[in-house]
C-alpha cells in the first residue's frame, strides 16, 4: 500500500510518497498552487495519486507552538477535507512544527545549498521529513 505525504502551503504543495512497504518517504515534486485564487493543484495531485496508486494521505499540520490550531493549520485541514471528497482517500494529519526550519538547516549544513536552490526544494524536503515522522511513528 502506498501512502502520500503533503506539505501544504499557500503557494506550493510538497509531495512525497512511501515505498511499497510504507517504510521510507521519497520526495516526488512540488506542485505550484495559488490559495488566494482558489487554485489548489488538485488536477496534478490526482495524476500523482493514480500514478503511485495511493491508498492513504498524510498532510502536515502546522500547529502553533502552544499546540493550538491557527489559520495555517486550518488551511491544511481544509485542504485535507477537499482531498477526502475529491479522491475518496482517508486523510491523516502529522504535526509538522519546525520541520521547514529543520529542512532548511539540513540543506545548509549537509547539502551546502545556496539560498535560490534551497527555495526550490525546501517544500519537498519538508514533505519528506513530515511524512517520514508519520511512517516511523506508525510502523508495525
Amino acid at each position: 500500500m502506498r501512502i502520500m505525504g503533503l506539505d501544504v502551503g499557500s503557494k506550493t504543495v510538497g509531495v512525497a510518497v512511501s515505498d511499497l512497504f510504507g517504510w521510507t518517504a521519497q520526495g516526488v515534486e512540488i506542485i505550484r498552487i495559488n490559495e488566494d485564487e482558489g487554485n489548489f493543484g488538485f488536477d496534478r495531485l490526482g495524476e500523482l495519486i493514480k500514478e503511485y496508486k495511493v491508498e492513504k494521505m498524510v498532510i502536515g499540520l502546522p500547529k502553533n507552538m502552544n499546540n493550538t490550531i491557527g489559520p495555517r493549520a486550518q488551511a491544511s485541514m481544509d485542504y485535507g477535507k477537499q482531498v477526502e471528497e475529491l479522491f475518496s482517500l482517508p486523510v491523516f494529519y502529522q504535526d509538522e512544527r519546525l520541520t521547514t526550519v529543520q529542512a532548511e538547516k539540513m540543506l545548509i549544513s549537509e547539502a551546502n545549498a545556496r539560498r535560490a536552490k534551497r527555495k526550490k526544494v525546501i517544500d519537498k524536503v519538508a514533505a519528506v521529513m513530515i511524512f517520514q515522522y508519520y511512517l516511523d511513528a506508525n510502523s508495525k
